[in-house]
Formats: C-alpha cells, structure tokens, sequence
C-alpha cells in the first residue's frame, strides 16, 4: 500500500481518478465540496514539479455522450480556485486528448472528459483501461465515492500502471471512517436516518459492538417501530426485513446496547409542502397518515444524548429533509453535532442524502469529517472491502 508522499512525483506525468461527480445547472456547478475535496492532492503535486491529468465521470450517460453531463462548466471552477490555466479535452481516450497529455510540462493540468460518455468505464474495459493509462506514468486514485465500484478507472488501471497511491482525501475517508472506529472514544452514538433499513443492516451488525447508543429517525426508524408491535399509521414498512428488525433489537438488548427511536413525529397524509400536517405522538398516528420528520419530543432526546458523546456517526437524515415542514429534525440534530464537535467531539458524516440535507441548511462547516462518498462511506463503515482499495492494495 501507497500513499501520495510515498512517491517521487517531480518530473512525472500524474493521471489522478478525482470525483467531480457535482450538480451542475445552467453550465455552473452548484456544489463545489467534492471539487475542493480534491485539491490538497493537486497541488501537492503541481508542487513537487509534475504535470497533472485529471479523469472523473459525471451523472450516468450509459455510454451515451450527453452535452448536459459534459465536465467542461469543471474548467472554469478549477481554473477560479488554482488560479492556473486548465485544459480540456473532450474525448477522455482519444489520440488528441492523449498525446497532449503526453506533451505536457511540469505544472500544467489536464482535465478529461466524462469518463462514462464511454461504455468501457462501467464495464471496466480492459482496453479503456490501458488507453487511459498512456495518459501518464502515475496513477492515483482520490476518487472516494467511486470507490466501491469495479471501474476501468478505479480498478482496471492499475492492471497498466504500478506506480500508484491513494491521495491524500482517500487517506483521510480512511482516517476517520475506519480507523477512527477501531478503537472509537466512549460514548460513542450512531445516528440513523434514510428510508431503508436494508441499506444499514451490515452496518448496523458491524457497528454494533462499537457502540454505546443507536438514534434511528427518517423512514427506517418506522419498520422498527413495527416490529414492537407498534401504531405506525400509513408510515414506510420494509416489510421483508421486519425479522432482520426484531433480531437487531434483540441483539442490541443482549449487547447492552440503546436503540432509540422517536416517539413523536412531523405527520402528515401526503408528502408534500401543500398537505397540512401537524406533530403527533406515535401512538396517536391516524390511519390515514404517516410520519416523515422526528418530532420536538424526539429531536429534544436525541439531543440530549448527543450532547454527552464524544465519538458520532451519522448516517441518512432524520426526515424528508428536502421538504421544508419535514427538515426540522435534521437541521436540529446537525447543530447539536456541531456544538459538540466544538466540545471536542469526534464527528463523522456519512451518506450522500446526509451531506446534501446539511448543504441544503446553508452551513456543512463544523464537522470532524464529511464524507465525499455515500454508498462508498456505508460499505466502509460495514466493514466491505471496497474494489478500488484491494485495487491499491489498501489494507483497512
């Protein structure tokens, strides 16, 4: 296993895997966090005295090339932040894109186009793979949130080139998401959301023996509830998982472990800000209506409880968190996290919907550490090896 500084990059020609996976509207990109993310490893290079070539994909084309999931609105923001000239080529393999790439000096930066207009990224193409690799004589990979895929980029490569490392925001996802949680500072609290519980179900047996306590809000918290034999009204049930639900409660009790979950709710009989709702215990859910925020009762115990750990994971949101009457709960518990995180806190967020629920409240700052990735964050989380760290030869 490698790492960045591991390298001798001056003079060298650097092809880095980066996650510019960014909403882009009206040719502008709206949310820049992936694409600072991924700086500190740029510039580290530049600064050692080598020429950077950037691959990323955008969106899913299918193969198809696709003006709007073009990475060239990337350029302007990159050139805006490096303050350096970046070039562009709008084929990510073509003998163009590849020869200048091949031309290039120490300093220059050379951003590709989307990696998926081209079939053989997804389907980890050996021939894609090799025609990406005469990009450069370096390979590294900074691109967490691809990292649970099988990709040309991600995990073909390194078939073609050996000289390879993880950048410094792997290094960091790898810090804090599996490192950190080894040996995690007691109490430690895990905190639940998202609609379902299947997606959370190894994390939760991985986590399990980790962990003091366990908050579940957002949908899943519903098939939970369910399987105590309580009123859930019209509320989301994964019904195929209600026994993995009652062996988790089960396990938690033997384990010595809380699991707690809301006994009041934002409800509402639609989801939808046109649709009147009010607060309501879980008890007193109508038929007819279903919950979809944690309630003022709830989102007061769960604070309370965060505001004694020092160790929190946070995974999915709390609620609808993109309708307004049902983002309160999320936006509450975020600010708890923050405090506490300035109390010397430990405080690791996870989950893609996670992060664009606390983007969406105008303030991601205030966190030990935000994920890039949200399928590749919960795998690690679980304890999954990722392809493209087995790929790098990343012992986690």
């Amino acid at each position: 296993m490698q790492y960045i500084k591991d390298l001798r990059l001056a003079g060298e020609r650097i092809l880095i895997r980066v996650d510019y996976n960014v909403p882009i509207q009206d040719a502008l990109v709206v949310d820049d966090f992936r694409i600072r993310a991924s700086i500190p490893t740029i510039n580290y290079c530049l600064d050692s005295g080598a020429s950077v070539v950037l691959m990323s994909h955008l969106g899913r084309p299918k193969g198809e090339i696709i003006s709007a999931l073009s990475l060239d609105p990337v350029v302007f923001l990159l050139e805006d932040i490096l303050r350096k000239e970046v070039k562009f080529s709008n084929n990510c393999i073509s003998d163009e894109a590849i020869e200048l790439s091949q031309q290039m000096k120490p300093g220059e930066i050379h951003l590709l186009e989307n990696l998926r207009f081209n079939k053989g990224e997804t389907d980890n193409d050996p021939n894609f793979s090799w025609n990406l690799s005469r990009h450069a004589s370096i390979y590294i990979n900074d691109a967490f949130g691809t990292a649970h895929r099988s990709h040309a980029s991600n995990v073909g490569i390194t078939d073609h080139i050996h000289n390879n490392a993880a950048g410094f925001l792997i290094e960091k996802e790898i810090k804090y998401l599996s490192e950190a949680m080894k040996n995690p500072s007691s109490p430690t609290v895990l905190i639940l959301g998202g609609a379902k519980i299947s997606d959370k179900i190894a994390l939760i047996y991985n986590m399990i023996n980790k962990v003091n306590m366990i908050l579940i809000g957002g949908a899943m918290a519903f098939t939970f509830l369910k399987a105590q034999g309580k009123n859930v009204g019209s509320s989301l049930v994964d019904k195929t998982n209600l026994k993995i639900a009652d062996d988790i409660l089960k396990l938690a009790k033997r384990r010595q472990v809380k699991i707690i979950l809301p006994n009041d709710v934002v409800a509402s009989t639609k989801m939808s800000e046109e649709v009147p709702w009010r607060v309501s215990s879980i008890e007193q859910l109508r038929k007819d209506e279903a919950g979809f925020d944690i309630g003022p009762e709830t989102a007061l115990n769960f604070e309370l409880i965060i505001s004694s750990a020092n160790t929190i994971i946070w995974n999915g949101p709390l609620g609808v968190s993109e309708i307004s009457p049902f983002s309160t709960g999320t936006q509450s518990i975020a600010s708890v996290i923050r405090d506490r995180t300035l109390d010397g806190a430990l405080s690791i967020i996870g989950g893609g919907d996670t992060v664009s629920a606390i983007n969406n409240s105008g303030n991601h700052g205030g966190f030990t550490h935000i994920s890039t990735g949200g399928g590749a964050s919960l795998q690690l989380l679980s304890g999954i090896e990722l392809p493209a760290f087995k790929a790098l030869k990343v012992n986690v």
